[in-house]
Order: structure tokens, then sequence, then C-alpha cells
């Protein structure tokens, strides 16, 4: 279980983004930015698999590990991994100053949204249009469902993405939770042709 439930709600299964983020984590400490992009590495399931580069570097790998490896070792079902070459990411920090991250009392805006796209389409591409639309008013964005069936059609699936935004110095309005969250999806549709399911 990734995430413990309490009153805060549910725990539920770590997934193969969470594999990702841990390895966004632990750049993000370093003050190394890195690059996800989708590849296809033993002993990774494909389609579950994410290549982490920073300055055109490899940094590792991360994602669902492959049903026969899971099966091999015994491990649980739908087991997530990360690989980092940490001497990579110690070496690209050298003489880069790390700030620590400002931590805001107001609450965040937790908003869900789904997306069709073209079922070749990676979801790390989805992924970064959205951040790239949301802007910095994003604290997070998390994969947490995707749907292949006869409802979103032949050759697409939907993806369901857990959108995080907050503000340094307010709590949002309304307005500006929707503005953003439209700024998000409209982007994933200018690059990488998503639909707002639904819409």
């Amino acid at each position: 279980e990734y995430d413990h439930g309490g009153w805060w709600g549910a725990g539920r299964p770590a997934e193969w983004g969470d594999a990702v983020e841990a390895v966004r984590t632990i750049a993000a400490e370093t003050g190394v930015e890195v690059t996800v992009t989708a590849d296809e590495h033993a002993p990774w399931h494909p389609g579950r698999c994410a290549r982490v580069t920073a300055d055109g570097e490899l940094v590792g790998h991360a994602g669902e590990l492959h049903p026969r490896v899971v099966e091999a070792f015994g491990l649980p079902a739908r087991t997530c991994a990360a690989e980092v070459e940490l001497s990579v990411l110690y070496r690209l920090a050298e003489g880069r100053s790390v700030t620590a991250p400002s931590i805001s009392a107001y609450p965040p805006a937790l908003v869900d949204v789904a997306l069709t796209v073209d079922q070749a389409t990676p979801v790390v591409d989805v992924e970064a249009a959205l951040r790239a639309g949301a802007g910095e008013l994003l604290e997070s964005v998390r994969l947490f469902d995707v749907y292949t069936g006869e409802q979103v059609g032949a050759g697409r699936r939907s993806l369901a993405y857990k959108l995080r935004f907050r503000a340094p110095d307010r709590t949002l309005t309304a307005d500006e939770v929707h503005a953003v969250t439209d700024a998000a999806v409209a982007e994933a549709a200018r690059r990488v042709g998503a639909v707002l399911r639904g819409a």
C-alpha cells in the first residue's frame, strides 16, 4: 500500500507512476532537474517503464516490473521499482545550490481529470503536457487509473489524473482552479491530441 488510509481517505496500492515520482523526488533533493520519457527496458513492463535522464545522461529507470520477473521472484502482482545511478546525480549536482521548498499554509485544491488519447501515446508525454499547461500553481500530478474499452473507442485509452493545486499566499478560488485545469487540459490537447472524457 502506497498511501496508508486514515482520516484523509482510503489507502491505495503503489502504481508505476509512484516509482517514477520517487526518482523525481530523489533528483529534486540534489537540485538536478530530470526528464522522463517512455522506454522499454528489462526487467520493466513494456508500456509502464520510464527512462530518466538529466543533462543528456542516463540517471535510471522506473516503473512496473514485467509479470514474468514478478513471478520468477515471487513478488506481489504489479510490483513497482526504480533504479537510480546516484553517482550521476551527485556529479551533476556538484556546485549547485539546493533551495528548500516553501511550505504553504493554505489548503490544496484537488481536481480529477480523465483524458482520452491514442493507445500509443506515452503517459509521460501526457503528464508533461499537463505540467506545462498548469503552470506554477500545480503542486503535483498523479496518474491513478487507465481504462480501455468500448466507451473510449478502439485504439484509444482513458488516463485519469489527480491534479493538486496550491498557492503559497492565498486560498485558490474556484475560478482560479477551473482556469489552471482548463489550461492544463488545453496543453494536453495541443501536444498529444488528448480529449477531456465526457466533454
